[in-house]
């Protein structure tokens, strides 16, 4: 048998769960716990354009929708990325607002869900390192059991941390062996849970594939040059940040110094890539706002 797949290269996830929506069922269930099961699910962009593979900037997320109309987002996340809230926000936000068109009402709404599984700990001070499962819901401060509306939820599962920690729901905890083990057979062939082992054998069937394998390895080889060439950007921010800092005083050149190399970063990549305000965000931290100004600039 070949060495298998990474189900944590976003090409694969997809596939695992795009061909079989049974499967996205049972993730869905086994992340939302506390939450009543869903039965039937539609995918909205079971598709993947080869073509896109190469493109360093497409995410390879996941839309289905409920019978009740529930709309889902599901990711998988292997990087930690800056602003990562804010881009989570803003993705789910679009979700809610590419709804309704002009003059529809705002009770045709349907709720939206975000499920992403991050392969890093996202939350690392010290009072959150006893915590790996997260529910994000629009609740009041002081009386959380008041709930504005379930329009927006968003779901995290910091799979290393949660690896660490155990004591999960067996149905989840199945799913963060999978997407952390797959590769030791010793101790995939101890889970018993039925979707993760019918996951598990879909991996393998992918993996004996030829032409899955060379459009993971496309999708990963894409990923590494995104990654150097946003390291390359910041590398030249720093550089034009610290000429300019030069040019002022100490304390305060060093500030503008900053500044200006994430200002820089954010102009290279308008002009170099054609990622959105929201991502270029995420890359820099910048507000968004200052990136829409940055680009009538350019």
């Amino acid at each position: 048998m070949p060495t298998l797949l990474d189900p944590k290269n976003d090409y694969v996830f997809k596939r695992l769960f795009a061909d079989e929506p049974e499967l996205l069922i049972a993730l869905i269930n086994a992340v939302r716990y506390r939450a009543p099961p869903i039965r039937s699910i539609r995918i909205r962009n079971p598709a993947i354009d080869p073509s896109e593979l190469h493109g360093k900037y497409i995410m390879l997320d996941l839309l289905a929708e409920d019978s009740n109309g529930t709309r889902y987002n599901i990711e998988m996340q292997v990087r930690r990325q800056h602003a990562y809230g804010a881009r989570s926000t803003y993705y789910l936000a679009k979700i809610i607002c590419d709804q309704l068109v002009a003059g529809d009402a705002y009770e045709r709404l349907c709720p939206v869900v975000g499920i992403h599984l991050l392969d890093f700990d996202l939350f690392r001070a010290q009072e959150h390192r006893g915590q790996a499962i997260w529910c994000f819901e629009m609740r009041d401060l002081d009386t959380p059991n008041v709930c504005l509306g379930d329009e927006l939820q968003l779901n995290v599962i910091e799979l290393k941390k949660a690896e660490r920690l155990g004591q999960l729901p067996p149905a989840l905890s199945a799913w963060v062996t999978l997407f952390e083990h797959w590769q030791e057979e010793n101790i995939m062939s101890a889970i018993t849970d039925k979707p993760t082992r019918r996951a598990y054998d879909k991996l393998a069937a992918l993996s004996a594939d030829e032409e899955a394998r060379r459009l993971a390895f496309v999708r990963e080889r894409a990923l590494h040059d995104e990654a150097q060439f946003l390291l390359e950007a910041r590398e030249e921010g720093r550089k034009e940040g610290r000429k300019e800092g030069r040019k002022e005083g100490h304390k305060e050149g060093q500030k503008k110094g900053r500044d200006d190399a994430l200002r820089q970063t954010a102009a290279n990549l308008i002009r170099n890539t054609g990622l959105d305000d929201a991502s270029i965000a995420t890359v820099t931290g910048l507000d968004i706002g200052e990136i829409a100004a940055l680009r009538g600039d350019v």
